[in-house]
């Protein structure tokens, strides 16, 4: 991942969800296969476990039945406090799974 340390977060505004992709560990997967986090901010609630693959955030309802979606990407703020106001480095309408990967191999994750 290019942004060193930090996570890269992906923000799907119409729902309020966060994707959290680690700086590392997800080396030789597909994107399917990534181990990520996530936080429902709407709801104030995250996934279960320490990481979870990225096909089973995309698969939930709230993602996989309401494209497209407006996301906007970013490395900073942890995007859980009330005042979450991210500088988003880019921001993309995504209208399916294939564009959401190819915004995440734009920016090199």
């Amino acid at each position: 991942m290019s942004s060193g340390t930090k996570s890269s977060k992906f923000h799907f505004q119409e729902i309020d969800w966060i994707i959290y992709f680690p700086s590392s560990g997800n080396e030789g997967r597909t994107y399917l296969r990534y181990g990520v986090k996530y936080h429902d901010r709407k709801n104030k609630s995250d996934q279960k476990s320490t990481a979870i693959n990225l096909s089973e955030v995309l698969g939930k309802s709230e993602i996989h039945d309401n494209y497209p979606h407006k996301i906007g990407y970013y490395v900073k703020s942890s995007g859980k406090e009330r005042s979450f106001t991210p500088n988003y480095q880019e921001v993309r309408v995504i209208r399916d799974i294939a564009e959401f990967f190819q915004f995440l191999n734009d920016m090199k994750i």
